[in-house]
């Protein structure tokens, strides 16, 4: 069942290491806090039905929905984890949660399952169904499906790419690119995953765009896509990145753009998003603004 619970946003990366336990063990126990700006909602299945075991303990989502609002905008997160790894709790999603509804924007942390249980395209098709329930339930939270924005670090990244632009994943759950507000795929891979190639008997060493890319369906019908990566990013990463956005712009797209933060690595791109001048997250916030109906 869903547990509910509330609590207070903390800006600072030392305060965020001290207290994270205590806010695991607050989500834990469902305990709430009335005085707080975000309202937490865990563990809500977004398949249901007749689902195998994987799906029933890792398709889930953790909702940060901002205390007292409406048609507020929500971000579906995908976490990170080289498509192996991570969890929609991890410490980078519950920051990034906590922030953007402080901020006025819901989160939907999303869960996927992983390689070896699965292999691709199995973590995309989840990604598509969590934004499909979020698109339809998102409305019972006070949130307004028509801003519906899609985000995630590194494995995340590149699930947001490939749900938001090859149209059959969404489309087999009744969506369009078109119900899709933005995109915002942090360092995640825009040519095929490596995981992926390495299911496929593809080296790790050579760059490939196949169907699994994200590259692959650049096109000017995608939503608005705002591409970030960092200057000090893995080998090729930022390349990839600004090369999606150019793939872009040369198949007539005309609002993608492409953002690289000097001095941020892999990790620290994301992971100080709930820094209040963090220049990752400001962009985010002014990119949803934007696109505001």
């Amino acid at each position: 069942m869903p547990q509910t619970s509330q609590i207070r946003s903390t800006t600072h990366l030392a305060a965020r290491m001290v207290l994270l336990p205590v806010f695991f063990a607050l989500l834990c126990g469902g305990a709430t806090r009335a005085d707080d700006a975000v309202r937490i909602v865990t563990e809500v299945p977004y398949k249901l039905g007749d689902v195998t075991d994987g799906e029933r303990e890792r398709c889930k989502l953790d909702f940060y929905v901002p205390a007292g609002g409406a048609e507020f905008a929500t971000i579906v997160w995908f976490h990170g984890g080289a498509l192996e790894a991570g969890d929609k709790s991890d410490e980078i999603a519950a920051l990034v949660g906590r922030r953007f509804a402080t901020d006025g924007v819901a989160v939907a942390s999303a869960g996927y399952r992983l390689h070896p249980d699965v292999t691709y395209p199995a973590y995309v098709e989840d990604a598509a169904a969590a934004v499909a329930f979020v698109r339809r339930e998102i409305v019972k939270y006070g949130g307004s499906p028509r801003r519906l924005f899609l985000a995630g670090h590194s494995a995340g990244g590149y699930l947001t790419a490939m749900v938001g632009t090859d149209e059959r994943y969404l489309a087999a759950h009744g969506v369009s690119l078109r119900d899709v507000a933005g995109l915002m795929p942090v360092a995640g891979q825009m040519i095929t995953h490596s995981t992926v190639r390495r299911e496929r008997g593809i080296p790790k060493t050579r760059p490939t765009v196949d169907d699994a890319a994200p590259c692959y369906y650049a096109s000017a019908n995608c939503p608005p896509l705002l591409c970030i990566a960092g200057s000090d990013d893995l080998p090729i990463r930022a390349e990839e990145n600004r090369f999606f956005v150019a793939a872009m712009k040369a198949a007539g797209h005309k609002d993608a753009t492409y953002l690289e933060v000097e001095g941020r690595d892999h990790i620290t791109v994301a992971g100080l998003m709930d820094e209040q001048d963090d220049v990752v997250a400001r962009a985010m916030l002014s990119f949803i603004e934007r696109l505001k109906p």
